[in-house]
């Protein structure tokens, strides 16, 4: 099996390549580089030493994933013919994904490598911008650039921003997180010759003339935690703060049973914000939610029985679970057939309960709990045929209210009514409607008609004792009018 001889360029040009890399390179019998765009290859071309590169297959395709395989496919049909050379950029190790797939090509027995080695851009990036990496840095690829898995308070280097495209991507990918005018630095063919390092804000990333594929971004460290709100370590810290010593008194004292009515509130309002369509405040809801869970997972790690790691290892695993057609091998086409698998997946994950209503209860809704209750009761045959049967119901339940309110005691009537609820919910369950999102939907209908008679109230007599029911329903039969012609 023939070699692939692999060597690195460096960052810079002849001066930075190590003696013996300089040998190998100048005695190369079939010498191909991946781009001639390189100062040193530049200075070897000007000595007569020849060399092939692939610079035309960059022109081929839109993304770099498939340049980098077309070329490394090709270096393989090469060295089937005999020994070949491939020089690269920088180290062949860092940054250089044409190097990873001859690798891959290796482990499965189609090539033998050997890599020569060559100095990184690292080091004469690291002397250029004048920062210590032992502070924590990030090594990412322009081509491939996440924001998501950004650490806003470590050093960034952003590798192979080739030209004003993929600058542009990286800058509004950067300021998803970062202002608009955070200082990034240009660095270009860093520790050589035309080394050119230049400052700008971060809105003008792409408006760069010195881009090619020797240059590499570098964000810095985000020191203001005004200035990082967007980051998800950020928020954590906030919350340890508020519960750790010299905290907040408040916070400092909250349990997990004492913040079940906040979150309680917190939900319930943000089902107000999505049922108004009000993108803002769903935005802002979903944080005070968020705060919850944040809250409770802090509680949970300082008295030392879980903490955010756990929580998101269990919703994870029950995710990757509770998905195989998208995790495994499973075939689910339609909605239909996903959620029958993950009811199946979720019975089996749990032991046999004692009974078909067992965690069925919901504390913060006694009307989903009755849903609950019904619908499990149905799926075993404990149902009217129809809907027929539960109007009926609903019919002798109201006069069995009816009697306990002319003549039963408080407590009666309390159950009748209890009764007549309950045969609600049943006949909603038969029509596929969430009685608890009609409960949100009516109480946000009355208050937002009420405040309407609010402000009639205020803006004439400005009592309400001033005016006759009559009167007031007459205001609110404007509200109605209003609504309709919206």
């Amino acid at each position: 099996m023939n070699t692939i001889q692999i060597i690195g360029l460096g960052a810079g040009d002849l001066e930075q390549l190590p003696l013996g890399c300089y040998r190998k390179l100048k005695n190369a019998e079939q010498l191909f580089v991946r781009t001639a765009d390189h100062p040193a290859l530049t200075d070897l071309a000007a000595e007569g030493t020849v060399f092939s590169s692939f610079d035309e297959v960059y022109e081929k395709h839109d993304t770099f994933e498939p340049v980098y395989r077309e070329i490394a496919d090709s270096l393989l049909t090469l060295a089937s013919e005999g020994d070949i050379t491939y020089a690269v950029p920088g180290h062949p190790l860092i940054a250089e994904m044409t190097v990873q797939h001859l690798i891959d090509y290796e482990r499965q027995g189609k090539c033998l490598i050997r890599i020569e080695g060559g100095q990184s851009f690292l080091d004469p990036l690291f002397s250029a911008l004048r920062i210590d990496p032992i502070d924590g840095f990030q090594l990412v690829d322009g081509t491939s650039f996440d924001i998501q898995r950004i650490n806003m308070t470590q050093h960034i280097l952003i590798a192979q921003v080739y030209d004003m495209f993929s600058a542009s991507e990286v800058k509004l990918a950067l300021m998803e997180k970062y202002p608009d005018d955070y200082p990034v630095t240009i660095a270009t063919a860093a520790g050589s010759k035309q080394e050119l390092i230049r400052t700008v804000p971060l809105f003008e990333l792409d408006r760069s003339a010195e881009l090619n594929n020797l240059t590499t971004v570098y964000v810095p460290p985000v020191t203001e935690q005004e200035e990082r709100l967007r980051e998800w370590q950020t928020f954590r810290d906030i919350i340890a703060v508020l519960r750790g010593p010299g905290g907040c008194p408040w916070d400092r004292e909250q349990t997990h049973e004492s913040l079940m009515p906040y979150l309680l509130e917190e939900t319930h309002e943000l089902l107000a914000a999505i049922q108004q369509e009000d993108d803002e405040a769903i935005a802002e809801e979903l944080g005070d939610v968020l705060l919850q869970v944040f809250l409770h997972a802090q509680i949970g790690q300082d008295n030392g029985y879980f903490q955010l790691e756990d929580v998101l290892n269990k919703v994870s695993e029950k995710m990757i679970r509770r998905h195989p057609h998208v995790f495994g091998d499973v075939k689910a086409e339609t909605s239909e057939e996903v959620t029958a698998n993950w009811q199946q997946i979720k019975k089996n994950e749990k032991e046999l309960p004692v009974s078909l209503l067992a965690d069925q209860f919901r504390f913060s809704s006694s009307l989903q709990t009755s849903f609950n209750y019904q619908k499990e009761a149905a799926k075993v045959g404990f149902t009217w045929r129809d809907s027929e049967g539960a109007w009926d119901k609903f019919q002798e339940e109201l006069q069995e209210f009816k009697q306990e309110v002319a003549n039963g005691t408080t407590d009666d009537q309390l159950e009748e009514f209890g009764d007549l609820l309950f045969t609600l919910v049943n006949i909603a369950r038969f029509y596929n409607l969430s009685p608890e999102e009609a409960m949100v939907k009516a109480n946000a209908k009355f208050r937002e008609r009420f405040g309407y008679v609010e402000k009639r109230v205020a803006k004439d007599a400005g009592r309400f004792e001033a005016y006759t029911l009559e009167e007031l329903d007459g205001f609110w039969n404007e509200a109605k009018q209003l609504k309709r012609k919206e």
